[in-house]
């Protein structure tokens, strides 16, 4: 069992070193946009169905060519003292299983908050990766308290946003 393990590990690592840095680059600006798609998705369809109070993205327009691969990228979702915001980060390497136990490129956060849950120091988080899951790559959270992971979709952020009213 344990000889067994051991290969399927190192055919994974064989098989993700085979990639590119130039495609894990160009993954990882996809990875970029895709996130933000979502969030432009997200901020749009709810905004259509308010009457008044609207949310803001910001950036309200962002490029692959913005991608920063050596520093924190960071997209932001608020309303009325509401805030979301989504940072992400390039890993070491070309993917990663540190943190969790897919395959990713990519990982970040979504921190929520109001007013009132700052003045008790608190900040709901849940942790986002971009994986490489067989020949796709997705948006996957997970949150460390309760072990839930699943997509990155308009609906978790709309579940996280509406926490905070």
């Amino acid at each position: 069992m344990a000889r067994l393990a051991r290969q399927i590990d190192a055919a994974r690592r064989t098989e993700y070193e085979s990639i590119s840095m130039d495609d894990i680059a160009a993954l990882r600006r996809q990875g970029a946009s895709d996130l933000h798609a979502i969030c432009a998705d997200f901020v749009s369809r709810l905004n259509s169905r308010l009457s008044h109070a609207a949310l803001d993205l910001s950036p309200l327009v962002y490029s692959s060519e913005e991608f920063r691969d050596s520093g924190p990228n960071v997209f932001q979702v608020s309303s009325q003292g509401r805030q979301m915001q989504i940072t992400f980060t390039g890993v070491p390497g070309r993917v990663s299983t540190d943190k969790f136990l897919v395959p990713y490129m990519l990982d970040g956060e979504i921190r929520s908050f109001n007013q009132r849950m700052l003045e008790r120091f608190e900040v709901r988080t849940l942790s986002i990766f971009y994986c490489l899951e067989d020949a796709r790559v997705t948006w996957r959270f997970y949150e460390w308290r309760t072990l839930r992971t699943g997509p990155v979709t308009r609906e978790l952020l709309a579940s996280e946003m509406e926490r905070l009213f």
